[in-house]
């Protein structure tokens, strides 16, 4: 199955501007929501959550519009930033040694 091309969500064959979603876009557009919401719990604009778990701005914005998955890399970091985000805070406060 390729999820770009298995159509998760048909057009509206009666709005012309509406189209076809992917399962992967639709995968995308949870895991945007997901980060946003996310960031909006924890209060703070996408700069901000860029610079303080050190994720570039550019990527935050992208994922959150649905555009980029974020890596399986990152998808595990933002759990745990979602599970413990002050610890997060704290050890990306630290000087490096």
């Amino acid at each position: 199955m390729n999820k770009e091309t298995t159509i998760a969500i048909p057009a509206d064959p009666n709005d012309p501007e509406d189209f076809d979603v992917s399962v992967a876009g639709l995968e995308r557009g949870l895991m945007g929501r997901r980060i946003r919401q996310l960031r909006n719990r924890l209060g703070m604009t996408q700069p901000e959550f860029a610079a303080a778990f050190g994720i570039p701005a550019n990527s935050i914005r992208q994922y959150e519009l649905g555009r980029r998955m974020p890596p399986p890399a990152l998808r595990a970091y933002l759990r745990v930033i979602e599970a413990e985000p002050e610890m997060v805070r704290r050890v990306m406060a630290m000087q490096p040694a």
